[in-house]
């Protein structure tokens, strides 16, 4: 289903994957309106568990329309469920951060995921952090200073959910790229939905009560599930027909995007330092990719964005 990553491309193929940046651009602006829409009716367990209910029938569904249902394997069940719970965790930090801080600073602080990777692969995968990715780390890191500039009342419960989210999030992308060393996308999306429906049975039941969806939440709680499946798959295409140096610039539209939508829908400040902040975290992953990894021959120098 993950379309094969080539490092190679032309005008043509830059075209097409800015196209698709596009899709994962709106795919993941959409999820973020549609979890601060639900923020009062669900909490983040209940979203979770229908969001996973919906990408159940999505990857199913595709999976057995496309024939590749017998990708799916139980052979590594341990990893996938280590994985899994980290995409949870930082999922849910990720909602619950979404209508408590502006959506511009969620989003600067979930572009600091590949930054924790950095940090992070040396301890869980054996890679060496080359001085470049030290670098692109440090920078990385005044970045998130200054967006967040941690002062006493500056620090908040949603300033923290965010953050530590990216961390979540980094955790997942290394599993992830430990289980594509011999698991197929197919069976690596089946155990993530199925596993995370689960888990948000169980952690929005633990009170004995779960939010029943209304009429009026139905389509937002669809949004929410078919977004991270469409934003992943127009972010992978996008890697398979252009490179990451190409590919993730766009993927950075999506700050200034959501901070007018903020502005707009949310009367949320547009706050310089956290488009400061996000270049420089930019700025960091962007060095980090174009010098700071060893050359591959499937180019694949950054993997996608995990929602």
């Amino acid at each position: 289903m993950t379309p094969t990553i080539t490092a190679a491309t032309g005008q043509g193929g830059a075209g097409k994957a800015a196209l698709w940046m596009i899709g994962a651009v709106v795919a993941f602006s959409t999820m973020a309106v549609a979890a601060r829409t639900l923020s009062g009716q669900f909490d983040t367990f209940e979203i979770m568990f229908y969001r996973s209910l919906v990408g159940i029938v999505l990857v199913v569904g595709t999976a057995a329309a496309t024939g590749h249902l017998r990708d799916v394997r139980a052979t590594r069940l341990p990893l996938h469920l280590v994985r899994n719970l980290a995409h949870f965790t930082g999922q849910n930090l990720w909602f619950f951060a979404i209508p408590l801080i502006p959506l511009a600073q969620v989003f600067a602080l979930e572009f600091t995921s590949p930054i924790w990777v950095i940090l992070l692969s040396p301890l869980l995968l054996g890679e060496r952090i080359t001085k470049i990715g030290l670098f692109a780390a440090l920078l990385g890191f005044v970045g998130i200073l200054v967006v967040t500039r941690p002062t006493p009342e500056a620090i908040s419960p949603g300033l923290i959910s965010a953050a530590l989210a990216a961390i979540g999030f980094a955790l997942t992308a290394i599993f992830t790229r430990r289980l594509t060393r011999a698991e197929r996308i197919t069976s690596i999306l089946f155990w993530l939905v199925t596993m995370q429906a689960a888990f948000g049975l169980i952690c929005a039941g633990i009170d004995g009560e779960i939010a029943r969806p209304s009429a009026a939440s139905v389509p937002w709680l669809i949004l929410i599930g078919c977004g991270g499946v469409v934003a992943h798959f127009c972010l992978t295409t996008a890697l398979s027909l252009a490179p990451a140096p190409i590919v993730m610039p766009i993927d950075f539209a999506r700050l200034p995007l959501i901070a007018v939508v903020g502005a707009i829908f949310y009367a949320e400040p547009l706050d310089i330092f956290v488009f400061l902040g996000a270049a420089l975290i930019f700025a960091g992953n962007y060095i980090n990719i174009t010098r700071g990894q060893p050359a591959r021959p499937s180019g694949n120098a950054a993997a996608p964005r995990d929602h």
